[in-house]
């Protein structure tokens, strides 16, 4: 798309998918004087029956809407053009002035709501969702805790601004370290190092920053736990995330199941890959290349020709999504190419009065931006799936079934990825991704573990911290890739995952994910467009139902453990052992 028309949009010219019934046309929701008003004709508003209830919860829904796009927007905005002042003003005014009174009109309606509830009792079977969620908000609203939470979210910008000004002087030009990721794709070794060392260097080289944001982050969270009697930011997280159905010890067990089953064919993947290589030892800079030393898979010159791909590959996939990604690129949704001042990294954002997604990411022309953006397009249809939701909290699932969506979206490509290579390249396409598969699901109990540690030991010391992770990368496999020589940069490899330092806790649902999205796979090899419909059928209930039921809905099984898990690593590996004959 064009570059300049993303960059300059403020999203007017997309209208709400319904007429307003409660906020004005004209409602500045960047003003907090009018949001507050806006609230506390809500929370004032006489309620005498079920169905003035009811009617309660569509005009607030409305009005959190309303206001998540306006924030939605704000966010996209500065994250599209970090080195932007006026953008990251807005934004941080937004945080600041706006966002402040949000939290507390929300604690405020969602307990009115409760006290209406028991007056008027509704549906259990339509909203014993809505009603679960609501009192757990209200069980940890601490007022004190709002003004800290805006001090976290300020020093998240923070970060996303040094991480967005990250370019190094590369072959004669200044480049996005996004873009230098191409370098490690190339045959040529000493050109790889390079790149991969003129990056690493970069990161250091603000390392310091890095770690004040985050030992900064670390105890106002903590603080935030505490003010909330929780146990620790582990127990506040999960109940703030709406964690029902399982608990952290959860956690613990995926990382136990993958240590023992993952790891070991991680281990065979990169001896695989090492002995491909003809070499003594794998280096850092030898993962992304291709292990029988071909050039590096270039799937689109341009953005436009990766949006023409993707239109392909839905269209043969499936009608509604071709629709729907072809709607998404005529309104402008899309800003997929990487620039100096860009926000690192991927997102599909929803904005929920138009009910309509909108994806971010950085694309240089790589293999691996084409699985970003047919991730993201996981997300965004399931969005659309759901849209028809009049609450917009049932719009939104559980972050565990969300990234199935998109996880699930990759793997269902596979069979079409012709559009894109010709012959032997399909096959090394998808040998890249089942080895991405496989180490996603080693990261993520890597990154999960190390946050658990870092909460469970909130005192601990930069140096207990870089010691933690270290224990904790050679407990997952580290030892695969030989850091002889690159100590500095391994220990703060932890710094490029944005969740520690902006999502805290959420990652565990990437790994989750990749299971159901495997057997989401598995089922479309045996059941074919069976397997297609009850997964979408699964995306169009949203949040209205609970984890495991979404999971059911999809025919498949919430559940991460060996049972499980093991299946799904011999499916792997047979995919894996096919396509090495290739």
């Amino acid at each position: 798309m064009n570059k300049s028309t993303t960059q300059e949009m403020n999203f007017g010219h997309l209208a709400p998918y319904q007429q307003r019934r409660f906020v004005p046309a004209l409602a500045q929701l960047e003003d907090q004087k009018e949001v507050t008003t806006l609230y506390r004709k809500l929370e004032e508003r006489r309620v005498a029956s079920a169905s003035d209830l009811e009617q309660w919860m569509l005009d607030r829904s409305e009005l959190e809407a309303a206001l998540e796009q306006a924030g939605a927007i704000l966010y996209i905005r500065m994250t599209c053009q970090t080195d932007d002042s006026a953008r990251a003003q807005a934004y941080k005014d937004f945080i600041t002035d706006v966002v402040p009174g949000i939290k507390m009109g929300t604690d405020q309606l969602n307990r009115k709501f409760l006290n209406m509830a028991q007056q008027f009792p509704l549906d259990q079977r339509q909203y014993a969702i809505y009603l679960r969620k609501i009192q757990a908000d209200v069980d940890l609203f601490v007022e004190a805790n709002v003004e800290i939470e805006t001090n976290v979210e300020l020093l998240s910008q923070e970060y996303q601004t040094i991480m967005g000004a990250m370019t190094v002087e590369f072959e004669g030009k200044e480049q996005t370290l996004p873009a230098m990721g191409r370098y490690l794709e190339n045959p040529d070794r000493n050109l790889r190092e390079q790149a991969w060392r003129e990056m690493a260097r970069r990161r250091l080289n603000d390392k310091d920053q890095l770690e004040d944001i985050f030992d900064k982050m670390l105890v106002l969270r903590c603080q935030i736990a505490q003010n909330a009697k929780c146990r620790n930011y582990i127990e506040y997280k999960f109940r703030s995330l709406h964690r029902f159905d399982y608990t952290h010890e959860d956690c613990h067990r995926y990382h136990a199941s993958v240590e023992e089953l993952v790891v070991p064919l991680w281990r065979n993947v990169n001896q695989y890959r090492r002995a491909q290589m003809k070499l003594t030892t794998l280096k850092p800079w030898d993962t992304a290349v291709d292990p029988q030393g071909r050039g590096p898979l270039k799937p689109f010159d341009n953005v436009d020709d990766l949006v023409a791909g993707c239109q392909k590959i839905f269209a043969q996939m499936d009608q509604g999504f071709a629709q729907q990604f072809k709607e998404m690129a005529s309104l402008r949704l899309l800003d997929l190419e990487n620039r100096k001042g860009k926000a690192p990294g991927g997102y599909q954002s929803t904005l929920d009065e138009a009910r309509k997604p909108f994806i971010f990411m950085n694309a240089v022309g790589v293999d691996g931006d084409v699985r970003t953006l047919l991730h993201e397009c996981g997300h965004a249809f399931h969005a659309l799936a759901c849209a028809g939701n009049a609450l917009v909290q049932y719009r939104h699932g559980p972050m565990e079934f969300n990234e199935v969506a998109s996880m699930a979206m990759e793997l269902l490509a596979d069979p079409y990825l012709s559009v894109f290579y010709h012959d032997d390249d399909v096959h090394r396409s998808s040998w890249a991704h089942w080895e991405d598969v496989i180490m996603i699901l080693v990261w993520v109990a890597t990154i999960d573990c190390f946050q658990q540690w870092i909460y469970e030991h909130p005192q601990h010391t930069r140096q207990q911290r870089r010691e933690a992770w270290l224990n904790i990368r050679q407990r997952f496999g580290s030892d695969v890739l030989d850091w002889q020589g690159l100590e500095e940069e391994h220990a703060y490899l932890w710094h490029r995952q944005l969740h520690i330092f902006e999502y805290p806790f959420y990652y565990i649902e990437y790994g989750i994910a990749q299971l159901g999205a495997l057997q989401v796979w598995r089922n479309s090899q045996q059941q074919g467009a069976g397997a297609l419909a009850n997964f979408k059928k699964a995306l169009a209930l949203g949040g209205s139902h609970p984890l495991p039921e979404l999971y059911r809905a999809a025919d498949i099984h919430f559940d991460f453990t060996e049972k499980t898990i093991a299946p799904l690593m011999e499916a792997a590996n047979r995919e894996l052992e096919q396509l090495q004959k290739f």
